[in-house]
């Protein structure tokens, strides 16, 4: 028989090395999870503000169940199952798993209790500790298994924030989730300067080492025509001239179905901006706040993105020319956001480099949500992730000031219906070059 060879003898060697770096994030996401839903009393972790939304106990229960079932049941000999019940309370939409709780009723998940869940909680990681100790546990499928799940309950701890924010936006009392800034920059924008971009043929996509989610890859080439981009995001000042020149009252800005959804839902502003006496408010997780006019705008669906750019005489960019951008601008992988959990307005300089890629608001491009050339989904139930959901929504890049840091890099595809606006979400104008 022959002996193991070099190649496979060193990469055993380096398993136990990248289970001991996947372990401290694993549980250092864990603990985050609990440290932004610290600020809640019990029934803040309830309720559901919208369809779209859901209560924080979902939340900390959902990611629980996903280590539960797809690490746990599967590679976890004797693994004790917490409660039967619990696949059916907390499965989101893998239909390979079986039924599930209603998602616009998970509201009225009042049982199970939120002490219930963090039992849950403690007990899968009790569990997962277990398995890090087996030989089963040191196994690179462990390793990319846990890897996904540290990535997806990052990505709901971004959700279990804009839930909160829309929960708090329907309260009488306007709690604020983070303490009041000391004030609030009620100066004017800079105005925008306009960077020009060759194009050409472009390699697209994530390359390379570091995580990815399945709908970044595969690399590929894409044919990007020259254009401009403006250096920073379109600010609240540029979005209430927008309002008061009959912005959302002007059918021919507007998208068809834009024209039809502004007008079923009465939209006349951003959602959670208020007009009183005092001038225009937002809603934040600093509670109700004066409209700040350079800041980015946030909150806005696609409809409304688009209809401000044929407003402003510009349009909105492919997805294609912002990772161009974003990746001439030598975007790192994992920017880091700094607290509070909030837009800022941009820096003043004159470069040619793009400011606000990332850590202010997701940013709507006009590209469809498509799988590149040669995707194939992953197999299994983890492959119902993303490719399932190619259809019918649009690309937006960059990150939001509630997005962990991780998740900000120039190959990130987030995507959402074009009506949807209870996310961080913003823009930035593109136009041809002339």
């Amino acid at each position: 028989m022959q002996g193991t060879s070099a190649a496979a003898r060193e990469k055993r060697s380096e398993t136990p090395v990248l289970l001991t770096e996947i372990s401290e994030r694993l549980f250092a996401t864990r603990e985050h999870s609990l440290a932004l839903a610290a600020p809640l009393t019990p029934e803040d972790m309830v309720v559901q503000a919208m369809e779209d939304a859901s209560p924080t106990k979902w939340h900390l229960a959902h990611v629980t169940w996903f280590f539960e079932n797809f690490v746990l049941k599967p590679h976890l000999d004797g693994y004790r199952i917490f409660d039967d019940a619990f696949n059916y309370c907390f499965n989101s939409y893998y239909e390979a798993l079986g039924p599930r709780h209603p998602r616009p009723k998970r509201g009225l998940l009042t049982r199970p209790s939120s002490e219930r869940v963090f039992a849950y909680r403690a007990h899968i990681d009790e569990a997962l500790r277990s398995l890090l100790a087996t030989e089963q546990g040191q196994s690179d499928e462990v390793a990319r298994l846990l890897e996904i799940g540290i990535n997806h309950e990052q990505q709901h701890q971004e959700l279990l924030l804009t839930d909160i924010l829309a929960l708090f936006a329907t309260s009488p009392l306007k709690p604020a989730y983070q303490s009041l800034p000391a004030e609030v920059d009620l100066s004017q924008p800079d105005p925008i300067h306009w960077i020009d971009y060759e194009g050409g043929i472009t390699r697209i996509g994530h390359a390379g080492e570091g995580y990815s989610w399945d709908n970044e890859v595969p690399s590929h080439d894409a044919l990007v025509h020259p254009f401009k981009l403006a250096d920073r995001l379109v600010t609240n000042a540029e979005w209430l001239q927008f309002i008061g020149d009959g912005g959302y009252k002007t059918a021919s800005l507007w998208l068809a179905d834009g024209w039809t959804t502004i007008n079923r839902e009465e939209w006349q502003a951003p959602l959670y901006w208020e007009a009183t006496d005092a001038g225009w408010f937002q809603m934040s997780l600093q509670g109700l706040l004066p409209v700040a006019p350079a800041e980015p705008v946030t909150q806005v669906s696609y409809y409304e993105a688009d209809a401000f750019a044929r407003w402003a005489g510009k349009r909105l960019p492919t997805e294609f020319e912002w990772e161009t951008a974003a990746t001439s601008a030598n975007a790192l992988h994992g920017v880091a956001h700094d607290a509070p959990l909030r837009v800022r307005r941009a820096e003043s300089d004159k470069t040619e480099t793009p400011k606000q890629l990332f850590g202010d608001v997701w940013q709507w491009t006009s590209s469809a949500y498509l799988p590149y050339p040669g995707y194939k989904p992953p197999l299994g139930a983890i492959g119902e992730y993303n490719g399932k959901f190619m259809v019918s929504q649009q690309v937006l890049r960059g990150a939001s000031c509630v997005t962990p840091s991780g998740h900000s890099r120039p190959t990130y595809r987030n995507f959402f219906y074009p009506h949807q606006r209870w996310q961080f979400t913003g823009l930035r104008l593109a136009s041809e070059i002339e």
